[in-house]
């Protein structure tokens, strides 16, 4: 089996790990506040059990880019995390107590922080201008999950027996049943899941080789042979400082040692890297889509319930038409980013956001008409929203992709994942005591976008991929 192989069996696994994740919330969020009230929990416990999950995931996604960057494998860490999945899904199998149940989401969580390594693990194995549809294929099969995850409910709610001392019902049910397809899980990333070498390591001296003779340097410069460690990036994050300074022989020499490599961190800056201007708006693009999401999702059933008295069935419909919509998106995003920069889609996706929440804001915040008009206006309200999330989800993880350092991308990727864990846990927080007052609630939606709009137009020129130091730029800068 050759490496190309190899690398689609890969992500294709990846899909499978994401579309998991997915299915594990569709699953267990409908059941887990009746769980808790026979638990004895006190209200609050639903806020702590939902926000426990993005807690460890927050705090665990550094550390696991980290591992990745520095062993430079993933497939070991893969496995390493889905054990904290079963074992967090059979503590919530079990139940007992409450608080065994809000741990099993704190532990489950855990295993959520591997997205970093492998969003790093991605960037590397995949060419700049194929990125960003590999990641919303990738971030689809999440949305795929959410959609087949319903159907599952309709036999495990029918769960009524005993396994061993356990109870399963269908309170239960959900966590024994994700804790199966974690431990299944397992065996196809033994199976399917490789660590196939870096895009710039299978072609990086051809590459350098062509543009050394593009730039006009001297040929006898360019390595032909790379080392055992990485070989200088033809593409990667450098400051604008380090363009400037470069010259053509300083690109053109080889890596040499092991030891030059040894350590991705030896010179990394945390300041350095993540205070860029390009990188704050990214990072802050991660935050508010995922505060305004998680925020209309909280906002919705109480809506739903109030307004257009929707009960179980017709939420479920809904979420379902919903995901088909997001992962139509998806791919759709996936068809444009060949023909168009990330950094425009990015642009295309924040007017829908702006446009959806203005629209909102002035027939959803307090709706009048009748019933024909308010459901017309909240459907469209919806589809305006979820129709922008594919764009503007898929570009920013792209381009943060392109403008951090490739050799730090696993640490880089928890940080982006870690900030957006941070605005899953302050959305609903902030909706869920604003559903009484929804001009309060979408007015600071409609701020947050309009800042992160204003921002990326500030800062348009600076969203693009940083290449590596190049004679050309030397020569211009000398001259």
């Amino acid at each position: 089996m050759d490496n190309h192989q190899k690398r689609n069996l890969t992500f294709l696994t990846i899909g499978l790990i994401f579309m998991l994740s997915g299915i594990e919330y569709a699953v267990i969020l409908p059941t887990i506040w009746r769980y808790l009230q026979i638990l004895e929990a006190p209200p609050y416990f639903l806020g702590l059990g939902l926000s426990a999950f993005s807690l460890s995931a927050l705090l665990s996604g550094p550390l696991f880019g980290f591992w990745s960057d520095r062993s430079k494998t993933t497939k070991s860490i893969v496995l390493f995390s889905n054990l904290f999945e079963i074992a967090g899904n059979f503590m919530y199998f079990i139940g007992y107590s409450k608080w065994l149940l809000l741990c099993s989401r704190l532990v489950a969580g855990v295993g959520a922080g591997a997205g970093s390594s492998i969003f790093g693990f991605l960037t590397r194995s995949t060419r700049p201008e194929e990125r960003a549809g590999i990641f919303a294929a990738i971030m689809a099969g999440r949305q795929a999950g959410l959609l087949v995850g319903p159907a599952f409910n309709l036999f495990l709610r029918l769960c009524d027996f005993k396994l061993g001392p356990f109870v399963v019902n269908k309170y239960t049910s959900p966590g024994i049943f994700m804790c199966l397809l974690w431990v299944l899980l397992q065996f196809v990333v033994l199976a399917m899941y490789w660590d196939v070498p870096p895009i710039s390591s299978e072609g990086g001296a051809v590459m350098m080789e062509m543009k050394q003779e593009e730039e006009g340097c001297d040929e006898e410069e360019v390595p032909l042979i790379g080392s055992d460690v990485e070989l200088q990036h033809t593409y990667r994050a450098v400051n604008t400082d380090q363009l400037e300074s470069s010259t053509c022989s300083s690109e053109a020499q080889p890596v040499h040692g092991a030891s030059a490599d040894s350590n991705p961190f030896k010179n990394f800056s945390v300041s350095g890297e993540f205070l860029r201007e390009e990188v704050v708006v990214l990072l802050t693009a991660q935050f508010i889509t995922l505060f305004n999401q998680t925020a209309l999702e909280t906002m919705v059933t109480p809506m739903t319930q109030r307004y257009f008295s929707f009960g179980e069935l017709a939420n479920s419909l809904m979420y379902s038409l919903c995901g088909v919509e997001v992962i139509l998106g998806f791919f759709f995003v996936r068809w444009l980013s060949r023909k168009v920069e990330d950094r425009a889609v990015l642009a295309v996706g924040l007017f829908i956001c702006c446009t959806a929440c203005v629209w909102c804001l002035v027939f959803l915040g307090n709706p009048r008409g009748g019933y024909g008009w308010e459901l017309s206006a909240f459907i469209i309200g919806v589809f305006l929203q979820l129709l922008g999330l594919p764009f503007v989800a898929v570009s920013q993880v792209s381009l943060f992709s392109k403008v951090t350092a490739e050799k730090t991308q696993g640490f880089s990727q928890g940080v982006r994942r870690s900030v957006g864990g941070l605005a899953t846990i302050l959305g609903p927080l902030w909706a869920g005591g604003l559903t009484n007052n929804l001009y309060i609630m979408l007015g600071m939606m409609l701020a947050l976008l309009v800042m992160i709009s204003v921002m990326t137009a500030l800062s348009y020129e600076r969203l693009t991929e940083r290449r590596a130091v190049q004679c050309a730029q030397s020569s211009d800068s000398g001259g």
